[in-house]
Formats: structure tokens, sequence, C-alpha cells
């Protein structure tokens, strides 16, 4: 049985992860609308596996005997800037979610909840792997700066994630 403060932990991370998977897709929208339809697809991606996430939260949720309890939702933005305004404001998000995971964690040691320190082990390893990607996304576009061509190559390139 899960304890009531991992209980209410767990389902606003579910929230949060709702909330970032209407951000990606706000995002994945713009770009598509600016005609960056790769990073708009690279994005679209990242907004499955957001869903995927709050998913498994809400899994381990119930298979604890837990309640689940989904807050609202914020509304994310509408305009997001230029493609690199759109990755740096993606990079500076996975680090807020990579730092809710953390606090997360600490809960789960400070409510000795073993089986949530493990469940919890997975996504801390994940945040290394989205922060990394997302920061090669990011130093590549200020690499090329103004250059077109550039990132309209980087937009092919990245329009394939997720693509067998």
């Amino acid at each position: 049985m899960i304890g009531p403060k991992m209980q209410k932990a767990f389902n606003n991370h579910v929230t949060a992860e709702l909330y970032s998977a209407n951000l990606y897709l706000a995002m994945s929208a713009h770009c598509e609308s600016k005609a960056y339809k790769g990073f708009g697809r690279w994005l679209r991606v990242q907004y499955q596996e957001e869903l995927a996430h709050a998913a498994k939260f809400v899994d381990y949720l119930l298979a604890r005997g837990g309640e689940v309890a989904i807050g609202a939702v914020d509304a994310p933005g509408k305009s997001f800037g230029s493609v690199l305004q759109v990755f740096e404001a993606v990079l500076a998000h996975e680090k807020e979610v990579t730092e809710g995971l953390h606090r997360l964690y600490g809960l789960a040691q400070s409510e000795k909840d073993a089986a949530a320190q493990v469940f919890l082990q997975w996504f801390v390893n994940e945040q290394v792997e989205e922060e990394a990607s997302v920061q090669e996304i990011v130093d590549k576009l200020r690499l090329i700066g103004d250059k077109s061509s550039a990132a309209l190559y980087l937009d092919k390139e990245y329009g394939k994630r997720g693509k067998t």
C-alpha cells in the first residue's frame, strides 16, 4: 500500500506529466505552423512519451492500492518564438521535470518507500537522456545561427524520430 504523502506526490506528478504533454503538443503545432514539420514531429513524439509517463504513474498508483486523483492541467502558451527559443524552453522545462523527480525520489527516501525509489529510478535515468537529447538540439541550433539551410537540414533529421 502506498502512503498518503507518496500518493499525493505521485498524483501531482501525473498532472505535471500531462502538462508536459500538452506543452509539447502546443510546441509541435507551433513548429509545424512555421514549416518546421520535422521539429514538430520530434515534439509530437515527445508529447506521446509524456502521456506514457503519466500512464506509468497511474498504473503504479493502482498497483500499490492508491487512489488516482488527476488535477486540472494548466493550458500551455500558444506562441513560442523561433525554433531555437522553442528548444531552449523545452530544455528549461525538462530541467524542471528533473528537479521534480529528484524531489519525489527524496520523498520516497524519507518515507522509506523502497518500491517507489525503484520505480522512480527509471525516470531519473530517463531524465538524464532527455536533457542530453534536448541540449544537443539547442547546441546545434545555436551553432548554425541564422543559416536557414542548416536549420532545414536539422528539421529533416530530427523529423525522423519515431519512424521505423
